[in-house]
């Protein structure tokens, strides 16, 4: 029987013979997900030397919990992670993994068509932690590629009529945040119920709006990696988003000073966590380098698992966040999570994580990667796609400096090479030895052996996951993609991929 089968019926089984008991509801802890948003870990914590001493209130987390030091995406790209984590499921199994997929634009209710339905039997997180008891909701961001129905997964923010309910309600809208505020765990009709909420901080994209004051960093303070041509541009981007990381510390520290105001921070064990790597680096967000999954992750509350000061430095996939709320809840854990219980008795150190990116936006692109102990190894399925094929930042500095140098031939070699010209299909790096992941060891003969064995775990993880990337989107997706993006200046002036020229003749 299918891997996926298999683990189906014991879910079914599990949801009939096992549920969670109320009566045990009061002993449970709240969870809170502080979900960021395009966040890489440039903090203390994380030994980053640039803001070392500068995200005081996420360094303090991180000594009072467990911290995560290698902790990964299962998508570089905030919907498809959304879907995955939603559900501890990778996205491409449940084929939620082209980015912002089952779209609409008229303000009504997704039409059937344009509907993608999670497979039978699987449940949401919140959803079965409100079949254990819990009152749930989620202050910002749902971006969730699959068709449901919200009032089943949040307790509250469902206020506005349904049947009236712009793309989501029986949809996939990107924020759902009405009547949803920080302390919404307050609303709960008693406080003795355990809760569990997502709050949404922007991160990344809060463009160091909440830095404290004297703390930000001048606009090009910071050098570049490598890969970058060194210009203002360049360095006001990548800087930018030491200055988010400063800011995200703020908004961190103001949550935390809220759940201790309300009495609720005792017994209320927080995860913070982002979606995936920054977005002011074109090889962050959107790629499968590290910079593009690699996240900050850290736990902490007053639960038996969680000793302060604890390092973890085993590899870590964000789908075990997911498990490891379930079990916190002592909620139905099903067998069909992909995730682990990372304080679980049963818990196993993975071997290897696998990421993935699809279509982001209209841009058309399947990557898959391994990330093992101290290698990474990237599968590029559309390598005659250049990395700088048309995209939505076309329109920012950064992508326009690179296509003014390379006119001017002012780019190096690796440069040239890497942003325009032929992808390789596959690629290998040494993350002890080349951090920047710019030494592509895939092609020499010394490591061969460990080429070969990266690509056999990626292959035999496609085959038993049920991975859907093979299989291209129904034209109906297309077109709805298409119309989505086809009247702004940064697609419609662009050279998009061909599978779009069959909506531009009609």
């Amino acid at each position: 029987m299918h891997r996926f089968a298999k683990c189906l019926c014991v879910f079914l089984l599990a949801s009939f013979v096992l549920p969670a008991s109320p009566a045990v509801a009061d002993d449970r802890p709240n969870i809170l997900w502080i979900f960021s948003e395009d966040l890489s870990p440039f903090m203390g914590c994380y030994d980053d030397p640039i803001n070392m001493g500068h995200t005081p209130a996420i360094d303090q987390f991180a000594t009072e919990g467990v911290l995560f030091k290698r902790a990964f995406m299962p998508a570089p790209v905030c919907s498809s992670c959304r879907s995955a984590i939603i559900t501890g499921v990778m996205q491409t199994t449940t084929g939620t993994h082209q980015h912002r997929s089952g779209r609409f634009t008229n303000g009504t209710v997704v039409p059937e068509e344009l509907r993608i339905y999670l497979p039978a039997g699987i449940k949401t997180i919140p959803e079965l932690m409100r079949d254990a008891g819990y009152f749930t909701f989620n202050s910002g961001k749902d971006d969730y590629n699959f068709h449901y129905d919200r009032r089943k997964l949040y307790s509250v923010g469902n206020e506005p009529d349904y049947k009236a309910g712009m793309n989501g309600w029986q949809g996939n809208h990107a924020h759902h945040n009405m009547s949803v505020t920080e302390d919404t765990w307050n609303s709960r009709p008693k406080k003795s119920q355990p809760w569990f909420g997502q709050i949404e901080i922007k991160g990344g994209k809060a463009n160091a709006k909440h830095v404290r004051k004297g703390e930000r960093l001048a606009k090009e303070a910071v050098p570049l990696p490598p890969y970058f041509p060194d210009t203002p541009g360049h360095r006001a981007s990548w800087t930018m988003h030491y200055n988010a990381a400063r800011g995200a510390d703020v908004r961190v520290e103001e949550i935390l000073r809220q759940l201790e105001t309300d009495g609720e921070l005792d017994n209320t064990v927080v995860f913070f966590f982002s979606d995936h790597g920054s977005n002011h680096s074109l090889r962050h967000k959107q790629f499968c380098y590290e910079g593009g999954v690699h996240v900050p992750l850290m736990v902490k509350g007053k639960h038996p698992a969680l000793k302060a000061g604890t390092v973890r430095n085993e590899l870590v996939s964000g789908l075990d966040i997911s498990a490891t709320t379930l079990a916190m809840g002592n909620a139905v854990t099903p067998d069909y999570l992909d995730g682990q219980n990372l304080f679980g008795d049963d818990y196993k150190p993975r071997d290897y994580v696998i990421s993935a990116r699809d279509r982001c936006d209209y841009t058309i692109d399947r990557i898959r990667t391994v990330r093992s102990e101290t290698m990474r190894y990237i599968r590029n399925y559309f390598p005659d796609r250049p990395l700088l094929q048309a995209q939505y930042r076309d329109n920012k500095t950064e992508v326009k400096d690179f296509k003014r140098l390379r006119k001017a031939g002012e780019l190096n070699d690796y440069q040239e090479e890497h942003w325009f010209g032929m992808r390789p299909t596959e690629e290998l790096y040494d993350l002890a030895v080349d951090p920047h992941q710019m030494n592509n060891l895939a092609a020499d003969p010394k490591h061969a052996g460990k080429l070969k064995k990266h690509r056999e775990i990626l292959e035999t993880w496609i085959a038993e996951s049920g991975d859907k990337g093979p299989f291209p989107e129904s034209v109906a997706q297309l077109k709805a993609t298409y119309d989505l993006w086809k009247d702004k200046p940064v697609f419609k002036n662009a050279d998009v991929n061909p599978e779009y020229e069959q909506f531009k003749r009609q």
